[in-house]
């Protein structure tokens, strides 16, 4: 059969090239995270992720400087607390004093066509660790928690971001976001890109390192969602879409890639992020250093089929390498 016969169609570069729909990867396709402290003058290296630091505000523009000339084009940023106090119900998360709301300003200032996210949850500001208000049984207590999620996402509009991304993972957060903007004439200035399925997973270990915020007890399984589950992602998924979200995530990565052609099929209309998360980043750099395999090879791999499963922005530790990848 002619139709068997293959090779005719891909002998030649440019023919390999016409072969891979939808797969391209550019500046826009990629989301750079950084970690905000505190600490102004701070740069404090993060041992279980290689290369990535958190930054105070004095010293995240000079690091961000040279990638917004190599291209970079968004970022997302996650407020890391070690001065301010924290409390059960995270006051610190939306305060005047606040690493993130305090950065805004001076971000949109330096660099007026880089588009800024901000990270919403509470469990790096609450003294729990979790991501939601807790009842005096030490269970999630969903009314309070979504109006303090709520409350910090208009926080971050108010002081210049561009998008708000919750992570908390608390039913109808998307709806009270949405409501809030709405009420403060903010609903055309600041979107919403929801981590609408994440799920309970061992690859945010050196994240929880990094953002200071493993839970003080428990897990955060009765919120986050169940590895080997198709259905209830896709209940997630139509709940944040039917409250209002401007943009979906996928997250973690490449462990879920069915998970991501399945809400690409079902919301082709909507952007698609897929959060390429910190042991993702660890494991693949650190087999990289030992010689298993060639770095650039393999995460140009992993990057592809992310955009080919229907990822149409990556959120990625390891942007500034790809920036300069795609500058050779």
């Amino acid at each position: 059969m002619t139709s068997a016969r293959l090779h005719s169609s891909i002998f030649h570069p440019t023919l390999r090239k016409l072969q891979c729909q939808d797969v391209a990867i550019e500046a826009h396709n990629l989301m750079y995270p950084v970690f905000l402290v505190d600490d102004d003058d701070a740069v404090q290296p993060i041992p279980s992720m290689p290369g990535v630091a958190r930054y105070g505000l004095t010293t995240l523009l000079p690091h961000l400087e040279p990638l917004v000339a190599k291209g970079l084009q968004s970022i997302l940023l996650f407020g890391v607390v070690d001065k301010m106090p924290k409390d059960s119900t995270g006051s610190g998360a939306d305060c005047a004093t606040n690493p993130v709301i305090r950065a805004l300003p001076r971000l949109r200032a330096a660099f007026p066509e880089l588009l800024i996210a901000c990270d919403v949850c509470l469990c790096p500001y609450t003294d729990h660790g979790h991501c939601g208000v807790l009842t005096a049984g030490g269970l999630i207590d969903n009314g309070p928690s979504i109006k303090r999620i709520a409350e910090i996402a208009l926080a971050y509009a108010q002081a210049g971001a561009h998008i708000v991304a919750p992570s908390d993972m608390m039913d109808n957060r998307i709806g009270a976001i949405k409501q809030a903007l709405r009420e403060s004439n903010l609903e055309n200035r600041c979107s919403v890109l929801s981590y609408s399925v994440k799920f309970a997973s061992g690859f945010y270990g050196p994240f929880r390192d990094a953002a200071k915020s493993a839970p003080a007890f428990g897990d955060r399984k009765c919120y986050q969602l169940p590895p080997g589950s198709k259905g209830i992602a896709k209940r997630a998924a139509k709940r944040d879409v039917e409250e209002g979200a401007d943009m979906l995530m996928v997250k973690p990565g490449m462990a879920y890639l069915d998970i991501v052609k399945q809400v690409k099929d079902d919301y082709p209309e909507l952007p698609l992020f897929i959060y390429q998360v910190s042991g993702e980043y660890s494991m693949l750099l650190n087999a990289g250093k030992i010689g298993a395999f060639d770095l650039k090879t393999v995460l140009w791999e992993v990057l592809v089929g992310m955009r080919r499963a229907g990822a149409d922005c990556i959120i990625s530790y390891f942007t500034p390498l790809v920036l300069d990848w795609l500058k050779e």
